[in-house]
């Protein structure tokens, strides 16, 4: 007999939670009113299995969920699906995974359940649309719309990396070349104006100095360099280090906006596909916050769940939260008070992600200029101050 915990309110409208066996969701519920409780949140507890480790590409989860919805719509049993996409999987770790959901089906359990345990390749909001879908029959629609999620979310993911690419791979190599000038190429022009007894300029001495801080310094500067990476990201993993960068990041001038528009397409899209698919608005709510990938907008959007469960309506707390444009705030307005929001919340993720675009393309032209101006400006000072002793030394000789 299956174990479920549930979440509820008591005669005296006190919430309560707990755990009871049962046959099925709807014999609890009626145990649950024998004894006075009204539930709320009913969901099978499942014994987690330890699984190996490993990750699967949202391309690769994308082409499952697409094959997935046509086996289902062919008509051919769950488990024999399950068995054709895990025999023909060449990922070890998700032929492994969907091998043991196959086997957690044939074993009478339900699809959402059996993908509950393996959170590194279905997460809470595929599992949650899975549940909606085997409840609502209509399992094949859900994976056609995770199928669409999950592209969706690589593009946006695409997008905002070649944001970063461009500008990060200039840098880097620029920073390459400007080492190998201090590391090499400086040092014999070096020995070469000393042997020569040049007086050299100030531009000159300072690169030398430079040059000189690299060669002395070289090794510990890497370890230093390398520590205070390390650092940076156990303070990130701390919920207050986190917090503080993720603040910092939303104020930054060009890429605070970016990570704005970023954070409303893909709350409208994740909530958008989750209230389409029958996902109740308070457990979409909890997924999408933890999918926000920030602090703060991810504590904006639990205070608005919040003020939810309270009964408040959803405009208020969004405008309340400072986070989401004031047209975002109305659209979603418009749409609770029409019974469209789904549609609503698809409409503003179809705009922001074609915002997101725009703005990495208008973000890559203003860097661009920059980044070169700058690194010639580098590049070019390293270059003239070492000739700057040639040139006067030349001209001694002239005259």
């Amino acid at each position: 007999m299956p174990t479920y915990t549930y979440t509820g309110k008591n005669a005296k409208g006190a919430k309560v939670t707990g755990e009871l066996s049962a046959e099925s969701k709807v014999q609890l519920t009626q145990l649950l009113r024998k004894e006075q409780i009204i539930p709320q949140v009913i969901k099978e507890k499942v014994e987690v299995k330890k699984t190996v480790k490993g990750s699967v590409p949202p391309k690769e989860l994308a082409i499952f969920f697409k094959q997935f919805s046509v086996m289902i719509d062919a008509g051919l049993p769950l488990v024999q699906c399950l068995e054709i996409m895990g025999n023909n999987q060449e990922n070890k770790f998700f032929a492994h995974v969907i091998s043991e959901v196959r086997t957690s089906v044939e074993g009478g359990s339900s699809l959402a359940n059996s993908m509950r345990p393996f959170p590194t390749a279905f997460d809470d909001l595929m599992v949650n649309m899975m549940e909606a879908g085997e409840a609502g029959g209509i399992l094949d629609t859900i994976l056609q719309r995770l199928a669409q999620y999950v592209e969706k979310a690589v593009k946006l993911k695409a997008a905002v990396k070649s944001a970063l690419m461009y500008p990060a791979s200039i840098v880097g190599i620029a920073g390459l070349v400007v080492f190998a000038l201090m590391r090499f190429v400086v040092p014999i022009f070096a020995n070469m104006f000393v042997a020569m007894g040049v007086t050299l300029p100030l531009p000159t001495r300072i690169v030398m100095g430079i040059s000189h801080g690299t060669q002395t310094f070289g090794i510990p500067g890497a370890i230093l360099i390398v520590g205070l990476w390390y650092g940076f990201k156990k303070y990130y993993a701390t919920p207050a280090g986190r917090w503080n960068i993720d603040t910092i990041m939303l104020k930054l001038p060009v890429f605070g906006m970016l990570i704005r528009k970023i954070a409303v397409a893909r709350f409208t899209r994740t909530l958008g596909t989750l209230i389409t698919s029958g996902v109740p608005l308070l457990d979409a709510m909890t997924i999408t916050a933890r999918t926000s990938g920030n602090a703060v907008i991810e504590a904006g959007i639990m205070n608005v769940r919040k003020a939810i469960e309270e009964g408040r309506n959803m405009t208020d707390p969004l405008r309340e939260t400072g986070i989401f444009p004031n047209m975002v705030v109305q659209m979603i307005g418009v749409g609770e008070q029409t019974g469209a929001m789904d549609a609503m919340l698809s409409k503003i993720a179809d705009f922001y992600e074609d915002e997101v675009d725009n703005a990495v393309k208008d973000m890559l032209t203003l860097l661009e200029p920059m980044i070169i101006m700058s690194l010639g400006i580098i590049i070019g000072g390293v270059v003239v101050s070492l000739y700057l002793p040639l040139f006067s030394l030349i001209g001694q000789l002239a005259g």
